[in-house]
């Protein structure tokens, strides 16, 4: 099963939980930041909607 280990949004508040949240000003940061996560963690970044990524570990 897959496990979310973090969140980037755009939106303050509008996120809450056990994975770490990161905050981005704009798009284009949340983009920069939630692709670096993915390199990173060495793990997938999908998209949910235009102010919020997961980061998703699919290894157990």
């Amino acid at each position: 099963m897959a496990k979310i280990v973090g969140v980037v949004t755009t939106i303050q508040g509008s996120v809450a939980g056990g994975a770490p949240i990161f905050y981005a000003k704009e798009r284009d940061e949340l983009q920069r930041i939630a692709h670096l996560l993915e390199k990173i963690l060495d793990c997938a970044a999908h998209e949910m909607n235009e102010d919020l990524f997961i980061i998703v570990n699919r290894k157990s």
